[in-house]
């Protein structure tokens, strides 16, 4: 089982990497850590659990933030009107956008940051995106609102880019210049 001991922190150069693609189909390796990724948010969302573990509540990991520099990702959550997102997502990717912008009003947070960040993160409304399942269907799907955000956060980890540096402003002490 995942804990919060296992998730990497900033400043950690493999949250500042590109995440390689997974081979599909997926190793049992890779389908294995992918549903204990998917298994330490449901956990981190149990309060009994998450208070017995000592687990930090999340709705998305990616894999870069235990370490693994793999194309792939969980969420875990329920949007605005009650759909259930309970996937974990292999080599997701945006195929396309909407042109307006959203925000969480609360600012973001993330499993890798042990610091609250004020700041809009802009991040596009509504998204169509394309990805393998843990059971190797590809799928198609239209999210909006928190599950929009969310896929955008974590697709950023596979991307080496970590909430804050959309704020603008923002600086950055671990992020190194090249």
């Amino acid at each position: 089982m995942l804990t919060s001991e296992d998730i990497v922190r900033e400043g950690d150069p493999v949250l500042r990497k590109v995440a390689e693609p997974v081979t599909l189909p997926p190793s049992t390796e890779d389908i294995a850590t992918l549903n204990d990724m998917l298994d330490y948010l449901i956990n981190s969302q149990d309060p009994e659990i998450a208070e017995k573990y000592e687990l930090r509540p999340g709705i998305g990991i990616a894999a870069p933030q235990i370490g693994v520099s793999k194309r792939m990702f969980a969420l875990h959550l329920t949007d605005e009107k009650e759909n259930e997102y309970s996937l974990g997502l292999i080599n997701p990717r945006i195929i396309s956008h909407s042109v307006e912008e959203t925000h969480l009003e609360d600012g973001e947070g993330c499993l890798s940051v042990d610091r609250a960040i004020e700041g809009a993160v802009p991040r596009y409304s509504r998204v169509t995106i394309k990805a393998t399942t843990i059971d190797g269907e590809e799928i198609q799907l239209r999210l909006r609102g928190i599950a929009a955000i969310a896929f955008q956060h974590e697709l950023d980890h596979l991307n080496g880019i970590m909430f804050y540096d959309r704020i603008e402003g923002f600086e950055d002490p671990y992020k190194k210049e090249l």
